[in-house]
């Protein structure tokens, strides 16, 4: 069994008492979430010092954790519970191993009081019953660089709110000088994802029976990679790349996700004032608009009944308002429980010295929709496809025909056909 190689666990020999109840938890993405994560156990464990939270080492990304626990599911040797991608978690499911948490919740109008609305708690069912809870969200957003704006000749005050306004800005920024980019966004599902949800498209029809973004919204979502590498001269960055040159002032527009405030607005220090801007909305009925909501779910893994108990004790805590509160404040995610929106003893003081965060919150608040996961076994694997097909298009390949034929490979992959 691999090491474990994090135990966030409180000074119990202070007080002379010792956990009953040891539970393991899985997490990805330590650069988002190693410090929350280690905030959150040790506010829950002072209030439950009887459960002891022990952490796996972390995965890279939440398409490793969920093939690392995939892998674990057949040694025998899975966590008791996991925080997956919004859009992953289902992959999961699909094979068994999430135990159903209705159960636990009990009498669904007292949930939804205590925060869990119906929409927040959409984020993790599947076919009438809960497998997850949502415990960070968060939606495609323009970080801006305001200097490189201004020398470009724009102005923070009318920052442009149609992507075409969006490019053009992008241009004279990136004529600044070899050392300056325009813009930049990952060639990546969620990324696509969302230009499709601002021109009004979906990425399968309602019943998953068939793809849909090879349409008039799919095509303009993809055509506007092509634009920014021919207009606006967007470099094929790798992610970390894009990152580290936002903050180091190189690049003057990012469309990224909004957990990355805290760690842009830390990175850029005194070079330049982070300003958070909503992604444009390209389509004409604002109501068929939706951002897919990015961030994670948690799962409860273990079928053993002594544990089960212990571990819906964490879950109700990272997910209620008190967690709620420290992923907010540590990460820059939008809250997924409603009472931490509705009281402001929660979060007001937050976001009144954070208004980039309140203008990521609200468009989560406002248009805020599924992460579409591909169905079966394909799933995780055609992400993977249609992020080298961005690839092409920014390149140069033809947006409406890369876009056609993606569609139609993805229909095989995923038994459509």
């Amino acid at each position: 069994m691999r090491t474990l190689l994090l135990t966030a666990a409180i000074a119990l020999a202070a007080t002379g008492a010792h956990a009953q109840t040891e539970i393991r938890v899985h997490y990805a993405i330590p650069t988002i979430w190693a410090d929350t994560q280690e905030a959150l156990a040790e506010a829950f464990m002072a209030a439950n010092p009887d459960i002891e939270v022990v952490f796996d080492g972390p995965a890279e990304s939440y398409a490793e954790g969920v093939q690392r626990l995939l892998r674990e599911s057949v040694a025998g040797t899975l966590p008791d519970v996991a925080y997956l991608g919004l859009n992953r978690w289902r992959i999961l499911e699909a094979r068994g191993l999430t135990q159903p948490l209705d159960p636990f919740i009990g009498d669904a109008s007292a949930f939804a009081a205590a925060g869990f609305t119906p929409a927040l708690r959409s984020l993790g069912q599947y076919r009438g019953q809960q497998h997850a809870l949502a415990t960070s969200a968060s939606s495609l957003v323009m970080y801006v660089n305001p200097e490189l704006v201004e020398r470009a000749g724009g102005s923070m005050e009318d920052f442009p709110t149609t992507f075409d306004g969006v490019i053009e800005l992008a241009a004279r920024i990136d004529a600044l000088g070899d050392t300056v980019d325009g813009i930049w966004v990952d060639r990546h599902d969620w990324r696509f994802q969302s230009l499709l949800g601002s021109h009004g498209g979906r990425p399968m029809t309602p019943d998953e029976s068939d793809i849909a973004f090879d349409d008039e919204a799919g095509i303009a979502a993809a055509t506007l990679y092509r634009r920014f590498a021919d207009e606006a001269g967007m470099k094929s960055y790798i992610d970390d790349q894009a990152r580290q040159a936002f903050p180091a002032g190189t690049l003057g527009i990012m469309l990224e996700s909004s957990s990355l405030l805290t760690r842009f607005t830390q990175a850029a220090g005194d070079r330049f004032d982070v300003t958070v801007k909503p992604l444009p909305v390209a389509a004409e009925d604002p109501g068929a608009v939706y951002f897919p909501t990015g961030g994670s779910a948690i799962v409860m893994l273990t079928d053993d009944p002594d544990k089960q108990q212990a571990v819906w004790e964490y879950v109700q805590f990272v997910t209620g308002p008190e967690g709620a509160q420290i992923v907010v404040e540590n990460t820059g995610y939008a809250p997924t429980n409603a009472l931490v929106l509705e009281d402001e003893a929660y979060l007001g003081a937050f976001y009144a010295d954070n208004p980039n965060a309140l203008v990521a919150h609200t468009q989560v608040a406002r248009y805020a929709g599924p992460w579409y996961a591909y169905p079966g076994a394909e799933g995780v694997a055609v992400t993977d496809l249609i992020a080298a097909a961005l690839v092409e298009v920014t390149e140069g390949a033809d947006p409406e025909a890369t876009i056609g034929d993606l569609a139609d490979t993805l229909r095989s992959r995923l038994g459509m056909n």
